[in-house]
């Protein structure tokens, strides 16, 4: 098992190195360089003068080079402007230049400085990141026990009328996209005009005019039901089906297994068959979806934080693509780079602890 992980983190740092240098060489094509000078100095800049200020900055030196000045491998640029002042990689308001650091890359821990927000990149990620993972934490506990059981009960007895029931339920929760679910929920539980809420508030059955909240802003500092529920909701009932789905194929085909038929005929009750006999071994395709979810639930709220209004890790991608911000998109990419290896090295593990057929070779 110590030779395999450090077999699979040898791979995964090649992975992460060839996924970030793609990552650098888009946003530091000519076109994003140069809408990075016009953003920072003048829209009316010409030619020339993006030229200089590019060039100042040591955005036009050999990607390699540029490469490994981001990676903390090579010095950074420094240099001076047209007016005298100290530029370069390493170079942050507020510090002298005699005090700035000769590298200052990933390995160094600086992740650069935003453009946009003034701030230390990994300031910025490391507060919208603890905003996503609150999210996701929540995201996780009310999806993956519900998907499990719909699962479970609908594969149990493959074709009855509760599979039926649940299969369609499942379906049409993966068929509908966030962005429209999201709006039907604000619609019917979020406003005071329409809905559910207003009956509620005539009936006094509630405080206030809207049973939650159609914004989860103010979830960013104190998260409650009412503020957080129906971000978490919308983005649970998204990826519940396709884990429902998955429980429930992997369940009614262990359920026809030799080993099952066997244990029926033993007179063992159904409820033993399914806990103690069934479920271990059906859990073992829908691992890997679950897994899944965390990757994709980082990168992939962009659009219920966008509508929430909820400052995450989504949407600071949004705010770094939008505005051109290479650093900030740099730290993105990387963060969800390492997050996408790390849940496939745990899936790999856990593989073995659900399955003891599986051996590591």
């Amino acid at each position: 098992m110590g030779l395999f992980i450090l077999r699979r983190l040898g791979v995964m740092l090649l992975t992460a190195l060839c996924l970030t240098f793609v990552v650098f060489f888009l946003t530091n094509l000519y076109p994003n360089l140069e809408k990075l000078a016009k953003t920072q100095g003048n829209f009316r800049m010409s030619d020339e003068q993006v030229e200089s200020y590019l060039g100042s900055r040591g955005y036009l030196q050999p990607l390699p080079r540029k490469y490994a000045e981001w990676l903390g491998l090579a010095p950074g640029f420094l240099s001076q402007d047209t007016e005298g002042n100290a530029v370069g990689r390493c170079i942050r308001p507020g510090v002298a230049p005699e005090k700035t650091p000769t590298r200052c890359g990933i390995l160094q821990g600086d992740w650069g400085f935003s453009t946009v927000f003034k701030e230390p990149v990994s300031a910025i990620i490391a507060t919208r990141l603890g905003l996503t993972a609150k999210l996701m934490l929540w995201v996780m506990l009310l999806m993956v026990p519900s998907a499990l059981i719909i699962g479970v009960l609908a594969g149990m007895r493959e074709g009855s009328r509760t599979d039926r029931t649940l299969s369609t339920l499942s379906i049409a929760t993966t068929a509908t996209p966030e962005y429209v679910s999201g709006v039907i929920f604000i619609a019917l539980l979020a406003s005071s005009r329409y809905g559910v809420s207003p009956m509620l508030a005539e009936a006094g059955l509630i405080e206030g005019k809207t049973l939650f909240k159609g914004t989860a802003t103010s979830a960013m500092e104190s998260a409650n039901f009412q503020n957080f529920f129906l971000p978490v909701l919308t983005i649970s009932l998204y990826g519940m089906g396709y884990i429902a789905r998955m429980t429930r194929a992997s369940m009614a085909e262990v359920m026809t297994a030799q080993y099952i038929r066997t244990a029926r005929l033993k007179g063992v009750s159904f409820r033993n068959i399914v806990m103690k006999h069934a479920l271990r071994n059906a859990l073992i395709a829908p691992f890997t979806v679950i897994m899944l979810q965390i990757p994709w639930l980082l990168n992939g709220v962009v659009i219920v934080e966008t509508l929430f209004n909820y400052k995450g890790f989504g949407w600071t991608l949004v705010q770094a693509a939008g505005n051109n911000d290479i650093e900030l998109l740099l730290g993105v990419s990387v963060v969800s780079v390492f997050v996408v290896l790390i849940t496939q090295l745990f899936s790999d593990i856990g593989y073995v602890f659900l399955n003891p057929r599986i051996r590591i070779s």
